[in-house]
Protein backbone atom coordinates (compact mmCIF):
# COMPACT_ATOMS: atom_id res chain seq x y z
CA UNK A 1 0.00 0.00 0.00
CA UNK A 2 3.00 2.39 0.67
CA UNK A 3 4.23 1.49 -2.59
CA UNK A 4 1.06 2.83 -4.44
CA UNK A 5 0.94 5.39 -2.60
CA UNK A 6 4.57 7.06 -3.26
CA UNK A 7 3.70 5.97 -7.07
CA UNK A 8 0.22 8.01 -7.06
CA UNK A 9 2.12 11.01 -5.71
CA UNK A 10 5.28 10.56 -8.09
CA UNK A 11 2.77 10.46 -11.18
CA UNK A 12 1.09 13.65 -9.53
CA UNK A 13 4.21 15.36 -9.32
CA UNK A 14 5.00 14.86 -13.20
CA UNK A 15 2.01 15.92 -14.22
CA UNK A 16 2.07 18.51 -11.72
CA UNK A 17 5.42 19.55 -13.21
CA UNK A 18 4.19 19.25 -16.65
CA UNK A 19 1.52 21.62 -16.06
CA UNK A 20 3.33 24.36 -14.41
CA UNK A 21 6.24 24.31 -16.35
CA UNK A 22 4.39 23.75 -19.58
CA UNK A 23 6.88 20.96 -21.12
CA UNK A 24 6.31 17.31 -21.81
CA UNK A 25 7.46 14.92 -18.70
CA UNK A 26 8.57 11.60 -19.12
CA UNK A 27 8.12 8.35 -16.26
CA UNK A 28 10.36 5.54 -16.33
CA UNK A 29 8.89 2.11 -17.77
CA UNK A 30 6.10 1.39 -16.06
CA UNK A 31 4.87 -2.63 -15.22
CA UNK A 32 1.29 -3.66 -15.44
CA UNK A 33 0.71 -3.00 -11.81
CA UNK A 34 2.27 0.53 -12.18
CA UNK A 35 -0.15 1.36 -15.30
CA UNK A 36 -3.21 -0.27 -13.52
CA UNK A 37 -2.75 2.69 -11.09
CA UNK A 38 -2.13 5.19 -13.36
CA UNK A 39 -4.93 3.76 -15.97
CA UNK A 40 -7.51 4.89 -12.68
CA UNK A 41 -6.07 8.01 -11.81
CA UNK A 42 -7.77 11.56 -13.48
CA UNK A 43 -5.58 13.58 -14.87
CA UNK A 44 -7.04 15.26 -16.84
CA UNK A 45 -7.96 17.46 -13.76
CA UNK A 46 -4.71 18.28 -13.58
CA UNK A 47 -4.62 19.87 -16.93
CA UNK A 48 -2.70 17.15 -18.51
CA UNK A 49 -3.23 14.18 -21.26
CA UNK A 50 -1.22 10.95 -20.53
CA UNK A 51 0.37 8.84 -23.58
CA UNK A 52 1.82 5.32 -23.44
CA UNK A 53 4.27 4.23 -25.73
CA UNK A 54 6.68 0.90 -24.95
CA UNK A 55 8.71 0.98 -28.13
CA UNK A 56 6.85 -0.84 -30.64
CA UNK A 57 2.85 -1.53 -30.83
CA UNK A 58 1.32 -3.93 -27.91
CA UNK A 59 4.33 -3.49 -25.53
CA UNK A 60 4.15 -4.65 -21.86
CA UNK A 61 6.25 -2.25 -20.19
CA UNK A 62 5.75 1.27 -21.26
CA UNK A 63 6.93 5.26 -21.04
CA UNK A 64 4.15 7.50 -19.42
CA UNK A 65 4.30 11.14 -21.38
CA UNK A 66 2.39 13.71 -19.82
CA UNK A 67 1.21 16.63 -22.11
CA UNK A 68 0.14 20.23 -20.75
CA UNK A 69 -2.75 21.01 -21.97
CA UNK A 70 -1.22 23.97 -23.39
CA UNK A 71 0.71 22.32 -25.80
CA UNK A 72 -1.73 19.46 -27.08
CA UNK A 73 -5.04 21.57 -27.43
CA UNK A 74 -2.65 23.89 -29.96
CA UNK A 75 -2.17 20.89 -32.13
CA UNK A 76 -3.54 17.69 -31.23
CA UNK A 77 -0.83 15.98 -33.67
CA UNK A 78 1.75 17.34 -31.64
CA UNK A 79 1.56 14.41 -28.95
CA UNK A 80 1.26 11.26 -32.05
CA UNK A 81 4.89 13.11 -33.13
CA UNK A 82 6.40 13.44 -30.04
CA UNK A 83 9.57 11.23 -29.24
CA UNK A 84 9.49 9.04 -26.22
CA UNK A 85 13.21 8.56 -25.01
CA UNK A 86 13.22 5.44 -25.75
CA UNK A 87 15.73 3.54 -27.91
CA UNK A 88 16.01 -0.40 -28.91
CA UNK A 89 19.16 -2.63 -28.86
CA UNK A 90 19.78 -5.57 -30.10
CA UNK A 91 22.23 -8.09 -28.99
CA UNK A 92 23.54 -10.95 -30.84
CA UNK A 93 25.90 -13.76 -30.36
CA UNK A 94 29.62 -13.32 -30.97
CA UNK A 95 30.07 -16.71 -32.77
CA UNK A 96 26.51 -17.59 -33.01
CA UNK A 97 27.93 -21.72 -34.10
CA UNK A 98 28.90 -21.74 -30.42
CA UNK A 99 25.80 -19.96 -28.43
CA UNK A 100 23.97 -21.14 -25.81
CA UNK A 101 19.86 -21.42 -26.77
CA UNK A 102 19.11 -17.72 -24.24
CA UNK A 103 15.56 -17.06 -22.99
CA UNK A 104 13.93 -14.05 -21.33
CA UNK A 105 15.68 -14.41 -18.25
CA UNK A 106 19.00 -14.82 -19.17
CA UNK A 107 19.09 -11.47 -20.63
CA UNK A 108 17.47 -9.54 -17.70
CA UNK A 109 19.60 -11.12 -15.43
CA UNK A 110 22.74 -10.22 -17.79
CA UNK A 111 21.49 -6.41 -17.52
CA UNK A 112 20.93 -6.25 -14.20
CA UNK A 113 23.69 -7.62 -13.10
CA UNK A 114 25.59 -4.89 -14.33
CA UNK A 115 23.56 -2.46 -11.79
CA UNK A 116 20.86 -1.65 -14.53
CA UNK A 117 17.77 -0.70 -12.55
CA UNK A 118 14.35 -2.41 -14.10
CA UNK A 119 12.83 0.88 -14.28
CA UNK A 120 15.21 2.26 -16.89
CA UNK A 121 13.89 -1.82 -19.01
CA UNK A 122 11.13 -1.90 -21.49
CA UNK A 123 10.18 -5.41 -23.09
CA UNK A 124 12.79 -7.57 -24.28
CA UNK A 125 11.96 -9.84 -27.42
CA UNK A 126 13.36 -12.65 -28.40
CA UNK A 127 14.46 -13.34 -32.29
CA UNK A 128 16.51 -17.00 -32.70
CA UNK A 129 19.58 -16.03 -31.52
CA UNK A 130 19.00 -12.37 -30.64
CA UNK A 131 17.86 -10.32 -27.93
CA UNK A 132 15.70 -6.63 -28.51
CA UNK A 133 16.11 -4.87 -25.82
CA UNK A 134 14.03 -1.75 -24.98
CA UNK A 135 15.58 1.13 -22.39
CA UNK A 136 15.93 4.32 -21.55
CA UNK A 137 18.07 6.22 -24.04
CA UNK A 138 20.33 7.50 -21.79
CA UNK A 139 21.13 3.79 -21.06
CA UNK A 140 22.60 3.52 -24.48
CA UNK A 141 26.32 4.25 -24.01
CA UNK A 142 26.26 2.40 -20.83
CA UNK A 143 24.88 -0.95 -22.13
CA UNK A 144 26.60 -1.14 -25.73
CA UNK A 145 30.22 -0.77 -23.52
CA UNK A 146 29.26 -3.49 -20.93
CA UNK A 147 26.78 -5.88 -22.00
CA UNK A 148 29.26 -8.65 -23.33
CA UNK A 149 28.22 -12.00 -21.81
CA UNK A 150 25.22 -13.78 -21.46
CA UNK A 151 25.71 -16.60 -19.47
CA UNK A 152 28.63 -17.91 -20.84
CA UNK A 153 27.98 -16.54 -24.15
CA UNK A 154 30.16 -13.53 -26.22
CA UNK A 155 27.78 -10.94 -27.36
CA UNK A 156 27.83 -7.54 -28.64
CA UNK A 157 24.88 -4.83 -28.28
CA UNK A 158 23.86 -2.75 -31.29
CA UNK A 159 21.59 0.10 -31.75
CA UNK A 160 18.21 -0.34 -34.00
CA UNK A 161 17.28 2.81 -35.74
CA UNK A 162 13.74 3.47 -36.82
CA UNK A 163 13.02 0.38 -34.89
CA UNK A 164 9.05 1.32 -33.92
CA UNK A 165 8.75 0.17 -37.59
CA UNK A 166 11.13 -2.70 -37.57
CA UNK A 167 10.33 -4.46 -34.37
CA UNK A 168 7.23 -6.62 -33.87
CA UNK A 169 6.34 -9.54 -31.63
CA UNK A 170 6.32 -13.04 -32.76
CA UNK A 171 3.17 -14.81 -31.97
CA UNK A 172 1.45 -18.22 -32.29
CA UNK A 173 -2.31 -18.68 -33.31
CA UNK A 174 -4.58 -20.63 -31.76
CA UNK A 175 -8.06 -21.28 -32.71
CA UNK A 176 -10.66 -23.54 -30.89
CA UNK A 177 -14.00 -22.97 -28.80
CA UNK A 178 -15.12 -22.11 -26.03
CA UNK A 179 -18.58 -21.61 -24.01
CA UNK A 180 -18.42 -18.03 -24.08
CA UNK A 181 -16.11 -14.85 -24.11
CA UNK A 182 -15.27 -14.72 -20.58
CA UNK A 183 -12.19 -13.83 -19.28
CA UNK A 184 -11.74 -16.98 -17.83
CA UNK A 185 -13.06 -19.09 -20.85
CA UNK A 186 -10.25 -17.53 -23.30
CA UNK A 187 -7.21 -17.31 -20.96
CA UNK A 188 -7.73 -21.04 -20.52
CA UNK A 189 -8.09 -21.46 -24.21
CA UNK A 190 -4.63 -19.56 -24.56
CA UNK A 191 -2.83 -21.18 -22.40
CA UNK A 192 -4.15 -24.54 -22.89
CA UNK A 193 -5.47 -25.19 -19.65
CA UNK A 194 -8.64 -25.72 -17.43
CA UNK A 195 -10.81 -22.50 -17.06
CA UNK A 196 -10.86 -23.53 -13.62
CA UNK A 197 -7.47 -23.50 -12.98
CA UNK A 198 -7.05 -19.58 -13.99
CA UNK A 199 -9.77 -18.76 -11.36
CA UNK A 200 -7.41 -18.05 -9.07
CA UNK A 201 -5.12 -15.72 -10.81
CA UNK A 202 -7.56 -13.30 -11.88
CA UNK A 203 -9.25 -12.94 -8.08
CA UNK A 204 -5.51 -12.99 -7.36
CA UNK A 205 -5.46 -9.46 -9.61
CA UNK A 206 -2.58 -11.22 -11.73
CA UNK A 207 -4.87 -10.82 -14.70
CA UNK A 208 -4.71 -7.09 -17.04
CA UNK A 209 -6.67 -6.29 -19.82
CA UNK A 210 -5.32 -3.23 -21.84
CA UNK A 211 -3.18 -2.43 -19.10
CA UNK A 212 -6.12 -2.72 -16.37
CA UNK A 213 -6.04 -5.15 -13.70
CA UNK A 214 -9.57 -7.21 -14.43
CA UNK A 215 -10.53 -9.89 -11.33
CA UNK A 216 -13.98 -10.67 -12.46
CA UNK A 217 -13.94 -13.78 -14.55
CA UNK A 218 -16.92 -13.55 -16.23
CA UNK A 219 -15.37 -10.50 -18.26
CA UNK A 220 -16.10 -9.93 -21.79
CA UNK A 221 -13.61 -9.74 -24.19
CA UNK A 222 -13.77 -7.40 -27.06
CA UNK A 223 -12.00 -7.96 -30.06
CA UNK A 224 -8.03 -6.53 -30.26
CA UNK A 225 -7.92 -7.17 -26.00
CA UNK A 226 -4.60 -7.28 -25.24
CA UNK A 227 -4.74 -9.87 -22.25
CA UNK A 228 -1.48 -9.84 -19.99
CA UNK A 229 -1.40 -13.28 -17.49
CA UNK A 230 1.71 -12.91 -14.58
CA UNK A 231 3.97 -15.80 -14.70
CA UNK A 232 1.97 -16.76 -18.27
CA UNK A 233 2.34 -14.52 -20.82
CA UNK A 234 0.84 -12.34 -23.23
CA UNK A 235 -1.92 -12.92 -25.83
CA UNK A 236 -4.49 -10.30 -27.76
CA UNK A 237 -7.93 -12.24 -28.33
CA UNK A 238 -8.80 -11.66 -31.84
CA UNK A 239 -12.50 -12.44 -32.53
CA UNK A 240 -15.39 -14.94 -33.09
CA UNK A 241 -14.52 -16.62 -36.11
CA UNK A 242 -17.96 -18.67 -35.91
CA UNK A 243 -20.97 -20.12 -33.76
CA UNK A 244 -20.96 -24.23 -33.74
CA UNK A 245 -24.28 -25.99 -33.75
CA UNK A 246 -23.92 -26.32 -30.53
CA UNK A 247 -23.58 -22.25 -29.60
CA UNK A 248 -19.64 -22.24 -28.92
CA UNK A 249 -18.26 -19.56 -30.26
CA UNK A 250 -14.73 -20.69 -32.70
CA UNK A 251 -12.51 -18.09 -31.68
CA UNK A 252 -8.88 -16.71 -32.77
CA UNK A 253 -5.95 -15.55 -29.79
CA UNK A 254 -3.02 -14.59 -30.66
CA UNK A 255 -0.20 -15.88 -28.16
CA UNK A 256 2.98 -14.02 -28.29
CA UNK A 257 6.11 -16.13 -28.15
Amino acid sequence: MEKEVLFKKRIQDLARYAYNRNIVTFTDFLDLNELHILNNLNLRDAGVTCRLFGGYEMSERQIAAFFPDALSDINDNYIDSWKFPIICLEIVPLSPKFAEPLNHRDYLGALLNLGIERSVLGDILIKEQSAFIFCRHHMESFILENCTRIRHTQVMARSIPQFAQLITPEFEEITGTVASIRLDSVIGLAFKTSRSSMIGLIEGGKVFVNGKMVTSNGYHLKSRDIISVRGHGKFQFCDILSETKKGRSRVQVNRYI
